[in-house]
């Protein structure tokens, strides 16, 4: 799913990469930092196909001359092998399909050439980053083409801070599509908009395949985090929330334990900042009446202020109970064993 987002947005974001990747490093016991570089596994390394920087160690058996350590240039190419005029594409191949090759170009010069190609460095891809609402924020060496899901597998999952959403910014464009792909040629010359496609996490979960886009090397993956909502007075546990796509009202009431045993569900206030405004406006809703579906649950916004407020102390409910409440502790206090 495309979509597009504010310019100063996506630079906020990206800001915000910058300072956790120049943060210090944390200590071993807090877990994984930003900066590691897990790899895939081990199935990428046999699969690894080529691209630019990657550095080869070409050898011709006997032929110590021809042997030598070379760099795919910037066009995927092989071009600086002794003798050899036409350069070895090497771009998006296993090193056995380049070995093959160079056998077969140094054949014009030596009979039964005997060559091997080993990956002397893997430079082309560069990591992917995956930070935001996880619990391990790090970057992945990309060996292989691997889904969305399982970066977010290596980062140890979502935190409760997780908004729903999920931005994946290119930085790179895709060095190796598979057939029937369109090479889409992005970077950070392109447009923001170009750059960056956002998912949403419940889609994730369930499992829906263009939910969990395949990831490249460089790209930004962030976890958005919520904005902080406040519920408090008369629930079971007043708490801090983090605001999730269509949290509403009757949610965060729940998440918060429910309403108290005297809590007045008649009149709940919301207190809500003004938009472009300093202060708060006081909202109030009849939390009783939504939850019999007599009115429309209220959608919350960031850094709203939840109050569920107590029945007057000497209301006749409250009064009754209260009387019940000095009732049971004089019988209890009396009994002698």
């Amino acid at each position: 799913m495309k979509n597009k987002i504010p310019t100063l947005f996506l630079a906020l974001a990206l800001v915000g990469l910058v300072a956790v990747l120049s943060a210090p490093a944390q200590d071993q016991s807090q877990g994984p930092v930003l900066g590691q570089t897990p790899s895939t596994d081990a199935q990428g390394i046999r699969n690894y196909l080529l691209g630019p920087r990657d550095v080869l160690d070409v050898r011709v058996f006997g032929q110590s001359d021809l042997s030598s350590i070379v760099e795919i240039d910037a066009d995927g190419n092989i071009s600086s092998l002794p003798f050899l005029e036409t350069p070895i594409r090497a771009q998006c191949r296993t090193e056995r399909e380049v070995q093959k090759d160079i056998a077969t170009a140094y054949s014009k010069y030596i009979k039964n050439p005997q060559v091997s190609v080993r990956i002397a460095e893997r430079k082309s891809r560069p990591p992917a980053t995956v930070y935001g609402a996880v619990r391990n924020p790090m970057q992945v060496q990309m060996m292989r083409r691997a889904r969305l899901h399982e970066l977010l597998a290596k980062a140890g999952g979502i935190t409760e801070r997780a908004s729903g959403t999920i931005q994946i910014v290119h930085t790179e464009p895709e060095m190796c599509p598979e057939p029937g792909e369109v090479l889409v040629r992005t970077s950070l010359n392109s447009s923001l908009e170009a750059q960056l496609e956002i998912y949403k996490l419940s889609d994730l979960k369930m499992g829906k395949e263009d939910a969990d886009p395949y990831i490249r090397p460089g790209d930004i993956v962030i976890f958005t985090e919520g904005e902080p909502i406040y519920v408090t007075g008369a629930v079971v546990s007043p708490r801090e929330l983090f605001l999730k796509d269509q949290l509403t009202l009757a949610t965060a009431i729940a998440m918060a334990g429910g309403p108290a045993r005297l809590a007045k569900t008649s009149e709940v206030h919301i207190y809500r900042q003004k938009p472009g405004q300093s202060g708060q406006e006081d909202l109030k809703f009849n939390y009783s009446a939504i939850r019999k579906g007599l009115q429309p649950d209220v959608l919350l916004k960031p850094l709203d202020i939840i109050d569920v407020k107590t029945v007057g102390p000497f209301s006749a409910p409250n009064l009754i109970d209260i009387l019940k409440g000095f009732q049971s502790t004089a019988i209890q206090r009396a009994i002698i064993y």
